[in-house]
């Protein structure tokens, strides 16, 4: 039986923030960097380095394959760890073409639970980034688990401050339906809800949407 909690929950924070219309990206391919520059960075900065790639026409999967490690951790310098996520975006384009041939669409074809596997074992990609590029590239409904959302949870006692990353997705996966547009609505409207109120120090709990479950 799924708890109702948690469709409350989406409901209480889409009639206060609306829709949030994430992830911002032209195409998929550009969700996939995003997602991997994003680790340890603000989204801000993250912008400025995927506009340095699309200034010179280099953000598509063939420009990059052939793009030197050294070029490209030049142009993404504003995301921070520049030289570790150069590394991080070349493994995960050698796997897309030595996979799939440098097509995302041939691996959107990919059983999800399988293809999920597989992207785990890039060394890089954790559990947040190879989620993102799931749901929200690929539209496979994987929820997304990040910072925001074990705190969020937690502060309300609906999981233990030790759950894993596997085991809070579990909660979403049992007691939402599995529906992609859902999923990425809902994750965004944490982000905003994080963001906004439930900060990391001095929490805003009184104006927070949530207020009523504490």
């Amino acid at each position: 039986m799924k708890n109702r909690i948690f469709l409350e929950i989406f409901d209480r924070l889409y009639k206060f923030f609306g829709p949030q219309g994430w992830w911002p990206a032209e195409t998929p391919f550009e969700v996939c960097v995003g997602a991997i520059l994003t680790q340890n960075a603000s989204w801000k900065n993250v912008e400025r380095a995927i506009k340095n790639l699309k200034e010179i026409n280099l953000l598509t999967p063939e420009a990059l394959y052939n793009l030197s490690e050294k070029e490209l951790s030049e142009l993404i310098k504003p995301s921070g760890f520049y030289n570790l996520k150069a590394k991080r975006l070349k493994n995960f384009i050698h796997f897309l073409f030595e996979n799939y041939g440098g097509s995302l669409e041939k691996m959107k074809e990919e059983e999800p639970e399988t293809l999920r596997k597989k992207l785990l074992e890039i060394k890089g990609l954790g559990p947040e980034t190879v989620d993102s590029i799931l749901l929200y590239a690929l539209d496979k409904p994987f929820f997304v688990v990040d910072a925001y959302t074990y705190r969020i949870l937690s502060r309300h006692g609906l999981c233990p401050e030790e759950t894993s990353y596997e085991e809070l997705q579990s909660l979403f996966h049992e007691n939402l339906d599995k529906d992609t547009d859902l999923f990425k609505e809902y994750h965004a409207l944490l982000v905003a809800c994080g963001k906004n109120f439930c900060k990391k120090r001095e929490p805003l709990c009184k104006d927070c949407p949530l207020s009523y479950l504490r």
